[in-house]
């Protein structure tokens, strides 16, 4: 039984976490599945932009504890073998060609929160929760740590890993974890509309370029980063989306992308 749906509509896929009577926990079996899904939409040029949501209360409990509880009867080797295959799954996200949005319409904890936090844009309602609780039960919030740090900075990343609090919807936005608080009633509304805003207006292959240039500049010197970016605007000219984009703006023409 598979335990995520893949959907695709107007060029944009929705995968969804159908683990609802888990609470969307994540297990070896689920991190494959969103792997391959995520690989799948990568491949489909039909697909412009992801949506990663859930079905039942929770967005994402996390790590299924009774799988973790079997974990620990493995080896040093077999466990970094799974901390590999979930750490693959975040880098597979962060690094996708093309846009990824989640939407928490319920709880992020833990390594659900490390979804939300490895997608471009997030969309929250009030009633939800996020927060990385893995202090709380004596494990680490390890993989999450490489992106969060990237994300809001180490000040406010210490606050959230180190207290193992779970913090509301408004404070999460104050703090740049997410990007937008909607209500419950507005959350699949708002979501289909900033997705087909990025199919129509925008070029898939900018998208991918500027996606890649973000995970790359953080890590190279101010001479190195400045050196990568005007090869990268150089490039950039030449491409086919660039010709027709300049040459239909300039012309007053709408562009359909």
């Amino acid at each position: 039984m598979s335990l995520i749906e893949y959907a695709i509509k107007e060029r944009i896929c929705t995968i969804t976490l159908n683990r609802k009577e888990k609470r969307n926990a994540l297990n070896g079996q689920m991190v494959t599945e969103l792997k391959n899904a995520f690989q799948r939409a990568a491949d489909d040029e039909q697909v412009k932009v992801i949506v990663l949501a859930a079905a039942g209360e929770a967005f994402c409990a996390g790590a299924d504890l009774a799988y973790l509880k079997q974990l620990q009867n493995n080896t040093y080797e077999e466990n970094l073998a799974d901390s590999n295959h979930l750490s693959s799954l975040f880098q597979d996200i962060y690094l996708h060609p093309k846009p990824v949005i989640a939407k928490v319409h319920g709880h992020a904890i833990a390594g659900g929160a490390g979804l939300a936090t490895v997608c471009d844009f997030s969309f929250i309602v009030p009633e939800a929760k996020i927060g990385y609780t893995e202090v709380r039960i004596g494990f680490v919030p390890a993989i999450v740590m490489v992106f969060l740090l990237r994300k809001i900075g180490e000040g406010k990343a210490k606050e959230l890993l180190l207290s193992g609090e779970l913090i509301d919807a408004k404070e999460a936005v104050a703090m740049s974890l997410v990007n937008r608080l909607v209500t419950s009633d507005q959350l699949q509304a708002e979501v289909d509309a900033f997705a087909l805003r990025l199919v129509q207006k925008n070029s898939g292959e900018s998208m991918a370029r500027t996606k890649a240039m973000i995970s790359k500049i953080p890590d190279l010197s101010l001479l190195e980063g400045l050196h990568y970016a005007a090869e990268q605007n150089a490039r950039s000219r030449a491409t086919e989306d660039c010709q027709k984009g300049v040459a239909n703006f300039l012309k007053k023409e709408s562009q359909e992308w």
